[in-house]
């Protein structure tokens, strides 16, 4: 197994594990199953996991409980895995490129920022993703989405200012017709003002 540690080629073999690792990649993992050793990892803020053949996260995986950023864009995962909720100091969460058919009621308990869902799957989105109390950029891309599956509080009742939604089955302008579209823009525009 190779791994890149801090921008440094290492081989890796887990049980000898260093506790100040703040910045972990994972290469060519085969088999496709993270060890569960990774999850000791209890200072690590950026773990990159993209292009490989993920389908299902260990366990213990909310151990990792200073992790920041989660790359597992290019996975073969099918659902929001379970273990995200426990990580509180989650900012930055890629799911994209995976086979994501739904977004579950448990995802209220996603701390993170941003969530990248492009280019799954997903016809299927729980209200409750309007209560992620952090959650300002949701990225839906390229998915299987109607319009009416797309819950209004999202855009009325939600933190989120940056709602990406371009490429599902519906036409882009027509979301400007729904309820709560208003209250969405003044977030998204407020935004915008911040950084210009």
């Amino acid at each position: 197994m190779c791994c890149i540690i801090v921008g440094k080629t290492i081989e890796y073999k887990f049980g000898l594990l260093l506790m100040h690792i703040y910045n972990f990649f994972f290469l060519n993992i085969l088999p496709a199953r993270l060890p569960e050793e990774l999850c000791k990892l209890k200072k690590l803020e950026t773990l990159h996991l993209s292009g490989n053949q993920i389908s299902q996260l260990p366990a213990d995986f909310g151990q990792l409980s200073a992790l920041k950023t989660l790359n597992l864009s290019g996975n073969q995962l099918r659902a929001i895995p379970s273990q995200l909720c426990t990580l509180r100091h989650l900012d930055v969460v890629d799911l994209s490129k995976n086979k994501i058919q739904a977004i579950p009621d448990e995802v209220l308990g996603v701390q993170a920022i941003e969530i990248n869902l492009n280019q799954n799957q997903i016809s299927q989105i729980s209200v409750q993703i309007s209560h992620c109390p952090r959650l300002k950029v949701l990225r839906l891309e390229e998915n299987c989405l109607e319009l009416s599956m797309l819950p209004q509080s999202i855009l009325s009742d939600s933190q989120i200012s940056l709602l990406a939604v371009e490429g599902n089955l519906f036409e882009i302008k027509k979301l400007r017709d729904l309820e709560g579209y208003e209250k969405y823009m003044e977030r998204f525009t407020a935004t915008r003002k911040k950084f210009v």
